[in-house]
């Protein structure tokens, strides 16, 4: 059924997800849909969320494999890395279109409705959380740093440039066969990516001293 779901979502969009449609199309009762979900909301965060999780382990994937096996990789492999981070969407696309397709275009804030379990609601609300774990540990490879303004670095690097380069391709029709994303559009993001990273992040704020605060 959450394949299903998946398909439906990435192809009409989580507002035409219904009971009736998806019995029809996965060919089970109704009833069998509301025992195992609960409500459309639901089973719409999770197939989100079941997507949501194999994108980010993928993508931890391809990071561990770019940083290999060195404890402190030099500064171009870290690079390396956060390459491989962002250009993630399109091996993941090309292994779960339809899953690509529906975290592209369904946003993690549309889900949070107010049937959501609250179990399903705290998973969500942690991949978010992963996220920026990773991001944090690049930034800390990269500059040594884990504050704010590195970690906002990489999210132009990891989620921006990706999702701006990548979003019509992803989301447009696809011939049979062919790849979402060509090689030309993927080299663009990898240039763009280290563009970025040759500028450091800006300095971290001074801390200011309270107010009326004595010599």
């Amino acid at each position: 059924m959450l394949d299903v779901a998946e398909s439906l979502v990435a192809g009409e969009g989580p507002d035409r997800l219904t009971v009736r449609g998806l019995s029809a199309a996965a060919g089970v009762t109704n009833g069998t849909i509301y025992h195992a979900f609960g409500s459309v909301g639901s089973l719409l965060g999770e197939v989100w969320l079941r997507a949501g999780t194999d994108f980010l382990r993928l993508q931890r994937e391809l990071v561990d494999q770019a940083l290999g096996p060195v404890p402190d990789p030099d500064f171009g492999t870290v690079v390396g890395a956060v390459v491989a981070a962002a250009d993630a969407p399109v091996v993941f696309a090309d292994r779960r279109p339809a899953a690509a397709r529906m975290l592209l275009t369904v946003k993690r804030d549309r889900l949070l409705g107010p049937d959501l379990p609250a179990d399903l609601a705290g998973a969500l609300i942690d991949l978010d959380k992963s996220v920026v774990s990773l991001l944090t540990r690049l930034a800390e490879l990269l500059w040594g740093r884990r504050d704010g303004a590195a970690v906002e670095v990489l999210t132009t690097c990891v989620l921006d440039l990706p999702t701006a380069l990548f979003r019509r391709a992803l989301t447009g029709p696809l011939a049979d066969g062919a790849a979402a994303v060509g090689a030309e559009a993927r080299e663009r993001l990898a240039a763009a990516v280290q563009a970025v990273l040759t500028l450091p992040p800006p300095e971290r704020p001074a801390r200011q001293r309270p107010f009326m605060e004595k010599d």
